[in-house]
Protein backbone atom coordinates (compact mmCIF):
# COMPACT_ATOMS: atom_id res chain seq x y z
CA UNK A 1 0.00 0.00 0.00
CA UNK A 2 1.62 3.26 -0.65
CA UNK A 3 2.11 5.62 1.84
CA UNK A 4 -0.29 8.46 2.59
CA UNK A 5 0.25 11.82 3.85
CA UNK A 6 -0.24 12.77 7.19
CA UNK A 7 -2.96 15.86 7.10
CA UNK A 8 -2.57 18.97 9.69
CA UNK A 9 -4.80 21.57 9.97
CA UNK A 10 -3.62 24.59 11.24
CA UNK A 11 -5.52 27.20 13.79
CA UNK A 12 -4.72 30.17 16.26
CA UNK A 13 -4.02 29.29 19.81
CA UNK A 14 -2.54 29.99 23.22
CA UNK A 15 0.61 28.48 24.33
CA UNK A 16 -0.36 26.41 27.37
CA UNK A 17 2.68 26.90 28.95
CA UNK A 18 2.30 30.89 27.99
CA UNK A 19 -1.76 31.79 28.32
CA UNK A 20 -0.84 35.17 28.48
CA UNK A 21 1.42 35.60 25.26
CA UNK A 22 -0.16 36.28 21.95
CA UNK A 23 -1.79 33.64 19.98
CA UNK A 24 0.09 31.36 17.53
CA UNK A 25 -0.26 28.94 14.58
CA UNK A 26 -0.37 25.66 15.80
CA UNK A 27 -0.74 22.40 13.97
CA UNK A 28 -3.46 19.57 14.58
CA UNK A 29 -3.13 16.28 13.40
CA UNK A 30 -6.88 15.21 11.05
CA UNK A 31 -7.07 11.30 11.97
CA UNK A 32 -7.65 9.41 9.17
CA UNK A 33 -9.52 7.10 11.33
CA UNK A 34 -9.12 4.20 14.28
CA UNK A 35 -8.18 0.69 14.61
CA UNK A 36 -10.13 -1.16 17.05
CA UNK A 37 -8.25 -4.40 18.15
CA UNK A 38 -10.77 -6.37 15.50
CA UNK A 39 -9.49 -4.22 13.10
CA UNK A 40 -5.26 -4.20 14.02
CA UNK A 41 -5.87 -8.18 14.02
CA UNK A 42 -7.42 -8.61 10.65
CA UNK A 43 -4.60 -6.16 9.61
CA UNK A 44 -2.23 -8.02 10.98
CA UNK A 45 -4.06 -11.07 9.43
CA UNK A 46 -3.61 -9.44 6.19
CA UNK A 47 0.25 -9.46 6.45
CA UNK A 48 1.14 -12.32 8.23
CA UNK A 49 -1.96 -14.61 7.52
CA UNK A 50 -0.20 -17.59 8.98
CA UNK A 51 -2.67 -16.94 12.21
CA UNK A 52 -6.25 -16.02 12.07
CA UNK A 53 -7.62 -12.51 13.16
CA UNK A 54 -8.99 -14.33 16.30
CA UNK A 55 -5.44 -15.73 17.00
CA UNK A 56 -4.21 -12.51 16.66
CA UNK A 57 -6.95 -10.92 18.88
CA UNK A 58 -6.73 -13.39 21.42
CA UNK A 59 -2.63 -12.67 21.62
CA UNK A 60 -3.18 -9.00 21.61
CA UNK A 61 -5.85 -9.24 24.61
CA UNK A 62 -3.46 -12.07 27.00
CA UNK A 63 -0.97 -9.63 26.36
CA UNK A 64 -2.82 -7.04 27.48
CA UNK A 65 -3.90 -8.32 30.41
CA UNK A 66 -0.34 -9.37 31.48
CA UNK A 67 0.80 -6.16 30.80
CA UNK A 68 -1.39 -4.46 33.36
CA UNK A 69 -0.65 -7.45 35.81
CA UNK A 70 3.46 -6.82 35.63
CA UNK A 71 2.44 -2.87 35.88
CA UNK A 72 0.56 -3.27 38.79
CA UNK A 73 3.63 -4.84 40.52
CA UNK A 74 6.21 -2.14 39.19
CA UNK A 75 7.77 -3.68 36.40
CA UNK A 76 8.36 -1.55 33.33
CA UNK A 77 7.59 -3.70 30.05
CA UNK A 78 9.74 -3.32 27.21
CA UNK A 79 8.41 -4.46 23.95
CA UNK A 80 11.36 -5.24 22.33
CA UNK A 81 11.41 -2.37 18.74
CA UNK A 82 7.42 -1.41 19.42
CA UNK A 83 7.82 0.49 23.02
CA UNK A 84 8.75 0.10 26.73
CA UNK A 85 5.67 0.89 28.96
CA UNK A 86 6.81 2.26 32.31
CA UNK A 87 4.58 2.56 35.21
CA UNK A 88 4.67 6.24 36.63
CA UNK A 89 2.91 8.31 39.41
CA UNK A 90 1.06 11.32 39.18
CA UNK A 91 0.50 13.24 42.81
CA UNK A 92 -0.77 15.67 45.32
CA UNK A 93 2.46 17.80 47.13
CA UNK A 94 2.33 17.18 50.78
CA UNK A 95 4.08 19.67 53.27
CA UNK A 96 6.43 17.44 54.05
CA UNK A 97 7.84 13.95 53.92
CA UNK A 98 6.42 12.41 56.82
CA UNK A 99 2.54 13.86 55.92
CA UNK A 100 2.44 12.42 52.69
CA UNK A 101 0.98 8.75 52.28
CA UNK A 102 -0.48 7.10 49.52
CA UNK A 103 -3.36 9.11 49.06
CA UNK A 104 -1.30 11.39 47.97
CA UNK A 105 -0.66 9.30 44.59
CA UNK A 106 -4.13 10.35 42.52
CA UNK A 107 -2.98 8.07 39.30
CA UNK A 108 -0.66 5.99 38.11
CA UNK A 109 -0.64 6.68 34.47
CA UNK A 110 1.38 4.86 32.27
CA UNK A 111 4.82 6.42 30.35
CA UNK A 112 5.24 5.17 27.10
CA UNK A 113 9.06 5.39 24.75
CA UNK A 114 8.89 4.49 21.72
CA UNK A 115 11.54 1.39 20.55
CA UNK A 116 13.47 1.65 17.38
CA UNK A 117 10.42 0.77 15.05
CA UNK A 118 8.36 4.13 16.08
CA UNK A 119 11.35 6.14 16.56
CA UNK A 120 11.77 8.70 13.90
CA UNK A 121 8.09 8.99 12.67
CA UNK A 122 8.45 12.54 12.04
CA UNK A 123 11.21 12.32 9.45
CA UNK A 124 9.77 9.21 7.51
CA UNK A 125 6.04 11.70 7.27
CA UNK A 126 4.95 12.87 4.70
CA UNK A 127 2.16 15.78 5.56
CA UNK A 128 0.09 17.64 3.62
CA UNK A 129 -1.91 20.82 4.95
CA UNK A 130 -6.05 20.63 5.09
CA UNK A 131 -9.32 22.27 6.33
CA UNK A 132 -10.56 21.33 10.03
CA UNK A 133 -12.80 19.08 10.17
CA UNK A 134 -15.89 21.46 10.95
CA UNK A 135 -14.67 23.21 8.08
CA UNK A 136 -15.02 19.99 6.00
CA UNK A 137 -18.61 18.87 7.62
CA UNK A 138 -19.82 22.86 6.45
CA UNK A 139 -19.04 22.45 2.77
CA UNK A 140 -20.13 19.27 2.72
CA UNK A 141 -23.50 20.44 4.43
CA UNK A 142 -23.83 23.64 1.86
CA UNK A 143 -22.73 21.13 -1.37
CA UNK A 144 -25.65 19.02 -0.27
CA UNK A 145 -27.77 22.07 -0.07
CA UNK A 146 -27.02 22.95 -3.05
CA UNK A 147 -25.12 25.90 -1.90
CA UNK A 148 -22.24 27.33 -3.61
CA UNK A 149 -21.36 28.77 -0.28
CA UNK A 150 -20.73 27.81 3.52
CA UNK A 151 -20.55 29.34 7.07
CA UNK A 152 -18.18 27.25 9.39
CA UNK A 153 -18.45 29.98 11.67
CA UNK A 154 -18.67 28.82 15.07
CA UNK A 155 -22.12 28.64 16.63
CA UNK A 156 -22.47 30.86 19.75
CA UNK A 157 -23.03 29.04 23.03
CA UNK A 158 -26.82 29.81 24.50
CA UNK A 159 -27.40 32.81 26.77
CA UNK A 160 -28.53 32.06 29.85
CA UNK A 161 -28.96 28.75 31.57
CA UNK A 162 -31.90 27.78 29.88
CA UNK A 163 -30.53 24.61 28.60
CA UNK A 164 -33.55 22.65 26.70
Amino acid sequence: MAAKKIQYSVSMRPNPQHEDDPLKAYATIQLTGKYTLDDLAEHMNEHYGTYSKGTFKGIIEDMAVCIRELLLQGYSIQLDNLVTLTPRLRCKGAVSRDEFTAANILSMPVGVRSGRYLKGLRDAAEFEETTTRAIQRATLKAAKAGQTTADWTPEEEPAGDDEP
